[in-house]
């Protein structure tokens, strides 16, 4: 079984070409004003619909209120939401209820209280993302390049459905999911040349490294 592969953060059809030519499973969009790789649901929608049926198409968005959500849906049909702010539970049952599309949820990981604390989310959101909690006075919460223990989650594989994210690189990859099981991982800034900058040799890099790891079934 072949670890699944998200790049997140995709701008333009160069990005796009070499993740979708390099078998990327999900291409995330993000639509927080905040960050480098912002894009409008205008942008995003042409490139979410070339590559349907091929990869899935991911709304990211921080603590968006429902008007936000409503237009993104409408504007280009995403095929999953990922919340990545500081949504309660109940706010990501009601994103579900309302768009009927499956939920990924962000939890920024520290500590194992943190990890503990993603259980609170499992009867609303599909898949968690399990990623670096950034440092104080960070703008971003997440593409921040930054790993957190990995070991923090063992036992986690089987009991939470998850995709890991925080500083993964072509060249931890392996070592992340040797150490973590995960089954998906979630790649930003370790393949951009830049903030927001997305490279087609590192998105092929990191793909190949990611897809060649050796899972169990």
């Amino acid at each position: 079984m072949s670890v699944r592969v998200k790049i997140c953060g995709i701008k333009d059809e160069a990005a796009l070409f070499a993740a979708v030519e390099a078998r990327a499973d999900l291409l995330g969009f993000v639509f927080y004003p905040k960050s480098p790789r912002f894009l409008t649901p205008e942008a995003a929608a042409p490139l979410a619909t070339y590559i349907r049926g091929v990869a899935a198409s991911v709304a990211l968005v921080v603590d968006a209120d429902d008007a936000t959500l409503d237009e993104i849906v409408a504007t280009m049909n995403p095929d999953m939401l990922q919340l990545h702010g500081h949504e309660s539970p109940s706010r990501v049952r009601e994103v579900r209820a309302r768009h009927g599309k499956p939920v990924m949820k962000a939890i920024a990981v520290a500590s194992a209280a943190d990890v503990e604390r993603a259980a609170e989310y499992l009867d609303g959101a599909d898949l968690i993302l399990f990623d670096a909690r950034p440092i104080e006075g960070a703008i971003l919460p997440g593409g921040n390049g930054l790993p957190f223990d990995w070991r923090l989650l063992a036992g986690v594989t089987g009991k939470i459905p998850f995709m890991l994210a925080g500083g993964l690189t072509a060249g931890n990859v392996a070592e992340a999911v040797r150490l973590t099981g995960a089954r998906a991982v979630d790649v930003s800034s370790g393949v951009e040349v830049s903030p927001g900058v997305k490279d087609p040799e590192l998105i092929h890099r990191f793909l190949s490294a990611a897809k060649g790891i050796k899972q169990a079934v």
